[in-house]
């Protein structure tokens, strides 16, 4: 196989690459990697070029760790949701794995972490024999068998939940569970409205997303990082913000990525007042709508259990998404490669410990600042 890889440096041709690979993912994007670089990481994009058309991508992030000056500046490399290619072409997949390998022992890297967007199902595509069947299972084992372990730190979701938008709208409720269709009609009489919001919404997006977390108990980020990591999608062009409203006041919002044939529901939050009125299910099916009518392929929920577990925490979540007619999708998860195994094993067992310490922290910062708000 004759491969030749590039650097890319432009925006412009780094998207138009990737968006002509499969399953071309938000986490790759350029802009992706230009949010992340405001907050610390440095972002590095590589083609595999196979005559004069591009068949693999990936960006890599890279960090120090720890995040001190005065550290000597161990590194960690990190291709989120990547690299992108045909996983059902072996030769492939095996000359840009090795080819990472070879990249990631560069000086002072502890190790590369990727995470292909491979489901454990088998691939759908059609593959040159069933002996190269892009599957997760045989993936897996061919990175195992390439000295990569499965991650202890997945950062993304390993499972989630797609809606095929193939069908027309009158498709797509009648494959909803009843109960959704119903709340998304109650939502409608009882006074429900949803808009596009805008870049002067965001502080009203935060304000509800600081109460859901209080409210569901999970970690939140500084106000700084998602006027950046909502705004500067959303100025690119790669994310569309919706509000719901009741009589003109905020009750629920969504922030939707959307890349190629894929929307991305990131983001999600909501408020006490109103609950009643069931505005989320019309704030989703809104979404949904406006991801068909922009030409998207299939919309992701983004999140799941692995199991659909009534004990789970996500369970409800789940239940939510489930509703609408999605599919449950399990993928490979994070995959490791360790470049100097003192060092990694250190990070593994360390890391853990320092952030129960920081979400705990940053859950308490989060509780006062709501509480705050409302005393004002």
């Amino acid at each position: 196989m004759n491969l030749e890889r590039r650097l890319v440096t432009d925006p412009g041709a780094w998207d138009n690459a990737l968006l002509a690979l499969p399953d071309p993912h938000i986490l790759q994007s350029w802009t992706w990697g230009q949010l992340k670089e405001m907050y610390g990481w440095r972002a590095e994009r590589w083609l595999w070029i196979e005559g004069d058309r591009p068949v693999a991508a990936v960006q890599v992030l890279e960090r120090r760790w720890p995040s001190s000056h005065r550290w000597p500046g161990a590194r960690i490399l990190y291709a989120p949701k990547g690299p992108a290619l045909d996983w059902s072409r072996a030769n492939l997949r095996d000359a840009v794995l090795a080819d990472l390998a070879r990249s990631a022992t560069q000086p002072k890297a502890i190790f590369l972490k990727i995470d292909p967007d491979v489901s454990l199902a088998p691939s759908q595509r059609k593959v040159e024999d069933d002996s190269d069947r892009a599957d997760g299972a045989r993936l897996s084992a061919d990175l195992a068998a390439a000295g990569w372990r499965p991650s202890r730190e997945q950062v993304q979701f390993q499972s989630t939940l797609r809606l095929d938008l193939a069908p027309d709208e009158t498709e797509l409720l009648a494959r909803m569970k009843a109960k959704t269709r119903y709340n998304i009609r109650l939502a409608e009489r009882r006074g429900v409205r949803i808009r596009p919001a805008t870049l002067d919404d965001l502080d009203r997006l935060y304000a509800m997303y600081t109460e859901t977390a209080v409210r569901d108990g999970f970690v939140i980020r500084p106000k700084a990082y998602y006027l950046d990591a909502w705004g500067l999608p959303v100025r690119s062009g790669r994310a569309q913000a919706f509000l719901a409203e009741v009589e003109g006041a905020p009750v629920a919002g969504l922030i939707l990525f959307h890349f190629g044939p894929t929307a991305w529901y990131f983001y999600g939050m909501s408020r006490e007042a109103h609950r009643d009125r069931m505005p989320t299910h019309l704030l989703q099916w809104e979404a949904i709508r406006w991801a068909k009518a922009h030409g998207c392929r299939t919309y992701d929920f983004w999140g799941a259990p692995d199991a659909p577990d009534a004990d789970e925490p996500m369970f409800g979540v789940y239940r939510f998404k489930i509703g609408f007619g999605a599919q449950h999708v399990r993928t490979i998860g994070a995959w490791d490669l360790p470049v100097r195994p003192f060092a990694y094993g250190l990070y593994t067992h360390v890391l853990p410990g320092v952030l129960a310490v920081l979400r705990a922290r940053q859950k308490a910062s989060t509780r006062r600042m709501v509480e705050a708000m409302h005393e004002v």
